[in-house]
């Protein structure tokens, strides 16, 4: 089973400093036909005016990944860690038993877009920790390269859930597959530019659901960058 969410149908706040898409229910923006979709519960399409930030705040037993599309992104959180992150990095936070952070913009002069992913953890009451590595546009163009696994597959970044999240950049004639295991369901956003996901054209902001589905194939690239999430059933 396809299903198709368009762009315009996604959840939209703007405080000024921040403008962002909620592709799944998250605070003001409730949608009960959109709440998650397996383990995969917020993706939010955020961007950050120069100077402004998320003040320190909290999470619980939530894996928390952060994709920076352009822009820069200053973390700083209460085990320790503090770095900044710019497009082709992956922050994964895993918040366990509690951790608290900051989101920040460090540039006086650009915005920061980026998106960020949280996925429910298959075991509550962890450790919290912290975890952040490179993946360049050579390693996901024309393919999908593993960002995020529960075994660290690839060098990927480690989750907490049986989930592997994927990134590709696509154009022209390239084209990437991913199969899909029984019983698994597969989720594709597009983060920029359109592409074709099994002949269904998508662009920036819509997202796919499949479920039942034996594959994944995507074409017709136009400048794209999808994400795509392989979630348990």
């Amino acid at each position: 089973m396809n299903e198709v969410r368009r762009s315009s149908e996604r959840g939209y706040a703007d405080h000024g400093w921040l403008k962002s898409f909620h592709s799944f229910s998250f605070a003001d923006y409730f949608d009960p036909r959109h709440v998650e979709f397996g383990a995969l519960r917020v993706i939010n399409e955020d961007r950050v005016e120069p100077g402004k930030g998320f003040g320190t705040h909290g999470h619980r037993d939530m894996e928390i990944i952060s994709y920076v599309l352009s822009g820069a992104l200053a973390h700083q959180d209460s085990i320790g860690n503090g770095s900044t992150i710019r497009p082709g990095d992956v922050q994964r936070m895993s918040a366990g038993t509690g951790i608290r952070h900051s989101e920040f913009n460090p540039s006086t002069t650009e915005p920061v877009h980026f998106l960020q992913i949280w996925i429910q953890p298959n075991a509550l009451g962890i450790a919290p920790s912290y975890e952040e590595k490179r993946f360049d546009a050579a390693a996901k163009r024309g393919q999908l390269r593993l960002i995020a696994s529960s075994d660290r597959s690839e060098g990927s970044v480690l989750i907490h859930q049986d989930a592997r999240v994927y990134a590709g950049l696509l154009n022209g004639a390239e084209s990437a597959a991913l199969k899909a295991g029984t019983g698994r369901r597969l989720y594709v956003h597009v983060a920029r530019g359109a592409v074709a996901a099994n002949g269904i054209a998508l662009d920036a902001g819509d997202a796919l659901k499949l479920t039942d589905e034996p594959a994944l194939t995507l074409t017709d690239g136009r400048d794209a960058e999808v994400i795509v999430f392989d979630l348990p059933g």
